[in-house]
């Protein structure tokens, strides 16, 4: 009798397991913080994981495991038991931080793109509310460590209160004549896509202040390539005549607001500039700047710069 007995248990444990370990197709769900079980029912039902969410409801009821249930990223099986999902829910360890790294220089629909990606926060949700509050600039760049799942209101504020920590404390002392706080960051978000080497920033930032001095417009590339849409590496001459409040080669005076998220050293060039008359630069293709005070000047230093990218084979 013995002998009948253990295959068939032996072959009732192998089907259980089966059932409930067998990966089958897989469903990803993504638990946010602080979502109910009727929420979560739904969400596992919606997404296959499980056949009914009332069963689900019920079971959490039954064992009380509500405010157990961890979020998180999840895979499940494609209708698996409410049990073994619950199962997992519970018991899953809670791993939620991201580290998301903003660089310096990046439009908020980049930022939006980043955290949409590593599954902080939905980037169009993100990039309809930081328009909606004119955060752009205001999205300090840094490393942050974020939740999976959390809501772009939340992530906003982060990276907004990031930047009055940061930024806010350096307008204590005011601000030069004529710029005030909004001023300033639109020229820093300029200076900042402007600059590669850390040096030259202050000396970007002069020859904009320059220029705004003697009414002049500021022509800057990034602006052009900001009305565009996208960081365009060669801009054409059509390029420059695009209509729009941004591009400063058909506008005149500022940006209607920054570019991008300027760090910290940016906005410090622009409270306290290079002291020099330079009214244009180029770029030398080698990551510095030539800064000339004459338009004939800097017309000279465009022409060795291009012979010499030639030269050496630069793609100019």
């Amino acid at each position: 009798m013995a002998k009948r007995i253990f295959p068939a248990a032996a072959a009732f444990l192998l089907l259980l397991a089966l059932y409930f370990f067998w990966p089958g197709n897989q469903v990803e769900v993504v638990i946010k913080e602080g979502s109910g079980a009727s929420q979560i029912a739904e969400q596992l039902r919606s997404a296959g994981a499980i056949r009914s969410s009332t069963w689900f409801k019920v079971l959490v009821r039954l064992t009380g495991t509500d405010k157990r249930i961890m979020p998180g990223e999840y895979s499940f099986r494609r209708g698996a038991s409410s049990e073994e999902v619950l199962w997992r829910l519970i018991n899953t360890p809670y791993i939620s931080d991201v580290k998301i790294v903003i660089p310096e220089g990046w439009r908020l629909e980049q930022v939006a793109e980043r955290l949409e990606a590593n599954g902080v926060t939905s980037g169009e949700e993100f990039v309809k509310l930081a328009k909606a509050r004119e955060l752009e600039g205001y999205l300090f760049p840094s490393t942050y460590s974020l939740k999976k799942g959390q809501p772009a209101q939340d992530v906003l504020n982060l990276l907004k209160s990031e930047f009055d920590r940061q930024i806010r404390p350096l307008f204590s002392e005011g601000f030069p004549p004529g710029l005030d706080e909004k001023k300033v960051l639109i020229i820093a978000s300029i200076v900042e896509r402007e600059a590669v080497v850390t040096s030259e920033r202050p000396l970007i930032a002069a020859v904009y202040l320059n220029r705004i001095k003697k009414r002049m417009p500021l022509e800057a590339d990034p602006t052009t390539q900001y009305a565009l849409g996208y960081w365009k590496k060669r801009l054409s001459y059509k390029d420059l005549r695009t209509p729009s409040p941004y591009n400063t080669y058909y506008a005149k005076g500022l940006p209607p607001g920054p570019i991008c998220s300027p760090g910290k050293a940016s906005v410090e060039a622009v409270l306290r500039p290079a002291n020099i008359d330079a009214l244009y630069f180029v770029a030398d293709r080698q990551g510095k700047h030539v800064f000339n005070v004459s338009f004939k000047e800097h017309l000279k230093a465009k022409k060795r710069v291009e012979a010499a990218a030639k030269e050496a084979g630069i793609d100019w």
